[in-house]
């Protein structure tokens, strides 16, 4: 009885805290993405992806760090109390939540896998400069993929090798490597962890902003930018009826919308060397300050924090 409450408990907390600070990321990133529009795409992704994932974070955090210990210290062993109906239906709420992501993962993995299994059936490598491994596949689409988390490959059409220039070429993978360092695909495995109504536009803003940044990581001065301009109107002219699968990254989406596309094209030809600086760097003795003073004030108040939510957390039991 004593583990039930304590499940039941830590579920509930894990329940309102995602879902309130859910709410308030659906009804406040659009006003942060717009103040957040002069910085690089690469930022504006980072920032976007850290909002989508902040709810669960949080959630997780509290329930591990202040939900399950103060139950653990505080509450009695011995004693057999019902339990309250509000904290049996938060904790069912909580188990549906995460066997629907879990759910949700596993389904876009195996879509991902049948996908990539069809696509590279017959691949043959192509010689390539770079790290990762090129394939040429004989499907017409997608014309240019990257695919795999793990062991990520780059795969690439026939037609599309033959509609593109060496430079273009040349541009478009530079584009789908990027997408590797950057870990694009995890991303996007992750987001169907962290199922919650009314995140669509959020997760097309981060998908937007995370094509734009693997732009801007592709091309260095304005004749690459033109190149991989040319390379993304003749592969969406090539191939636009493309789908690809939920856990891959191509250079172009047929379900991105128009407006997107020419958003990325018109960025690439108005391109100068200036928007492509790197990022402001900080010294790491500003994080490891910052830590330092956070287990401090933890240190300190941390008894008395876990008797403040073992108080609030015996409403949910009663």
């Amino acid at each position: 009885m004593f583990a039930a409450r304590g499940l039941a408990v830590s579920m509930s907390v894990f329940v309102i805290v995602y879902g309130l600070l859910s709410l308030a990321v659906c009804f406040s990133w659009g006003n942060i993405w717009r103040y957040s529009q002069r910085r690089s795409a690469r930022w504006i992704a980072n920032l976007l992806f850290a909002l989508r994932m902040a709810p669960l974070a949080a959630a997780a955090g509290i329930t591990v760090a202040l939900t399950v210990p103060s139950f653990l210290w505080l509450e009695p062993r011995a004693i057999d109390e019902p339990m309250g109906g509000l904290a049996l239906v938060l904790s069912l709420c909580g188990a549906a939540l995460g066997t629907l992501g879990v759910l949700n993962m596993a389904m876009a993995v195996r879509r991902a896998s049948r996908a990539i299994s069809l696509w590279t059936h017959a691949a043959q490598p192509v010689k390539a400069t770079g790290a990762l491994p090129v394939l040429r596949i004989s499907r017409p689409v997608p014309a240019l993929v990257t695919a795999g988390i793990v062991h990520p490959r780059i795969l690439l059409s026939g037609a599309a090798e033959s509609a593109l220039t060496a430079g273009e070429l040349q541009a478009a993978i530079k584009h789908e490597v990027a997408h590797v360092q950057r870990r694009d695909n995890l991303k996007r495995l992750l987001l169907r962890l962290v199922p919650f109504p009314g995140m669509g536009g959020l997760e097309a803003a981060w998908a937007e902003a995370a094509e734009m940044a693997a732009d801007e990581a592709a091309v260095s001065n304005p004749a690459q930018a033109l190149d991989l301009a040319a390379a993304l109107i003749k592969l969406s002219r090539l191939a636009p009826a493309c789908s690809t699968a939920g856990l891959t990254a191509a250079l172009v989406h047929s379900h991105g919308a128009a407006s997107a596309m020419n958003a990325r094209i018109e960025r690439l030809i108005a391109w100068n060397d200036g928007r492509n600086r790197p990022l402001r760097k900080y010294s790491p003795w500003y994080g490891l300050a910052a830590a330092a003073a956070t287990v401090a004030v933890f240190s300190v108040t941390y008894s008395q924090l876990l008797v403040h939510v073992h108080t609030a957390t015996e409403w949910l039991v009663r």
